[in-house]
């Protein structure tokens, strides 16, 4: 087959996403249609693989929708709102920028955290440009968002174990993330909230703190609470730390987030307490494909979100139906885009078009071209706006690149992970989400001359992570 040909139905999909015309779903369905075409579709091929996308894409849709169905549980409550305006401290800026909405958008994902972030900020009395870049800071763990199914997503069809990606990429998150904080300190200041010098050495210290907090839940628990569970912990003792709450404030921020920390709870212990965990992780398991993970309904991190966003609807005396009508209509074309991406990219695999393209490319141009990766990872997750999306798509042809140029695949893995689930922050879905929730009459170009200082973080850790594969000795 024609390298060219091969690459068509990427070209394809990154031509329609960028042209603007098409959503990621029709670019997604164009592309698993051209995929289909190209690989010749063979009932053999057809018959192992598609089954084998839909069972891992089915595991994301039920993140997804679960997770959704959680936040409409939220809004149907009430909770996510709260009456007044809060004074705006470089204390509380940090610790909503880098712990409250990261948190939300690693139990939810897909912009709640976003949505989140732009309301607590506005109860700041923070308003206009410099608030939307702050929000954008939701997204700064976005490789355990939706508790971590881009990641599991990756793993998969990267050959490795979801904590084994998870933890390259809290590595990669070190630099990453204090070059955020960087920025973090500059769009502060332009948002009215300059931050002392002492209190940069705090923010410098936890997140630190954070940052080591993330690497040791990827390394002894599992990677989907790897984001949620350090958010969390450091959110309650900075929450007791700077608001010095009284009985009163503290009944009152417990019975507003009762159902958040139920989830935490829940989740943690059913990770981290091995009585719990052997119990449910092999209970009524289902794993119909060798290469592709178990299913086990208790253990299952929907199971939670569904449990727990049910008794919140129920105690709210809330239409039950009603709720889970809004969430299936806001969660459906994301649940579509993961099926069609996810088959694509098992369909990629499986007929051997992903490796013809890594061998090509290593044949023009030589171990160099995975100076590439960095750069088809951030255009992968700037286009889709989501973690599962881009590593569906590009993925197998990264890792097929590292084994074709004799690099460490686990390596070139967490790298497309990182740089393009920290790249969909930037992506056009959640850049207009914000100016359309903040009212702002700025032009996309105006808003992305401001904010495309956060393309670089992951960008050159990106790029220094693969350059230092290329000038290390091959084992």
């Amino acid at each position: 087959m024609p390298t060219a040909l091969a690459l068509l139905p990427l070209l394809l999909v990154l031509a329609l996403l960028a042209s603007g015309r098409a959503g990621a779903l029709v670019a997604g369905l164009v592309g698993l249609a051209a995929t289909v075409v190209v690989s010749g579709a063979s009932p053999a091929l057809l018959a192992r693989e598609v089954p084998a996308g839909l069972w891992l894409s089915g595991q994301v849709i039920a993140i997804i929708a679960t997770g959704i169905f959680f936040h409409h549980c939220q809004q149907a409550r009430g909770a996510a709102t709260a009456d007044g305006i809060l004074e705006a401290t470089p204390r509380r800026l940090w610790t909503l920028c880098f712990l409250v909405a990261p948190f939300a958008e690693s139990v939810t994902g897909f912009g709640v955290g976003y949505m989140i972030a732009l309301a607590a900020l506005r109860r700041l009395g923070l308003g206009g440009l410099p608030t939307l870049l702050l929000g954008l800071y939701s997204q700064s763990l976005v490789p355990w968002g939706a508790l971590a199914i881009g990641t599991t997503v990756g793993a998969t069809l990267a050959g490795l174990t979801p904590n084994a990606l998870g933890l390259g990429s809290a590595v990669l998150q070190m630099p990453i993330h204090g070059l955020y904080l960087l920025l973090y300190w500059r769009f502060a200041r332009a948002a009215g909230v300059p931050v002392p010098s002492m209190q940069k050495l705090d923010d410098l210290g936890w997140t630190a703190l954070l940052l080591l907090l993330v690497w040791l839940a990827n390394r002894y628990g599992d990677v989907e609470i790897a984001g949620a569970a350090p958010t969390a912990l450091l959110a309650a003792v900075r929450f007791w730390r700077d608001e010095r709450p009284d009985r009163t404030r503290l009944a009152s921020a417990l019975r507003i987030n009762a159902s958040y920390v139920a989830l935490t709870v829940a989740l943690c212990a059913t990770r981290l307490v091995p009585p719990l965990r052997d119990l449910l992780r092999p209970l009524w398991a289902l794993k119909p494909f060798d290469n592709q993970p178990a299913f086990a309904p208790l253990y299952a991190p929907g199971f939670w979100l569904v449990a727990i966003g049910v008794i919140v609807v129920l105690a709210a005396r809330v239409s039950l139906a009603r709720v889970i009508a809004k969430a299936a209509r806001s969660a459906w074309r994301a649940c579509a885009v993961t099926l069609v991406f996810v088959v694509m990219a098992e369909l990629y695999v499986g007929s051997g078009m992903a490796l013809l393209i890594a061998q090509s490319l290593q044949a023009a141009i030589g171990r160099e071209a995975a100076l590439g990766v960095p750069l088809f990872a951030a255009v992968g997750g700037f286009l889709t706006g989501g973690g599962a999306a881009a590593n569906a798509m590009l993925m197998p042809m990264v890792t097929a690149l590292a084994h074709a140029l004799a690099l460490d695949p686990s390596w070139i893995a967490a790298v497309q992970n990182s740089v393009c689930t920290n790249l969909t922050m930037l992506s056009p879905i959640r850049v207009s989400m914000g100016a359309a929730i903040l009212g702002l009459a700025a032009s996309d170009a105006e808003l992305y001359r401001r904010a495309w200082p956060l393309a670089l973080p992951p960008m050159i850790a990106g790029l220094a992570v693969v350059a230092i594969l290329l000038v290390a000795p091959q084992a």
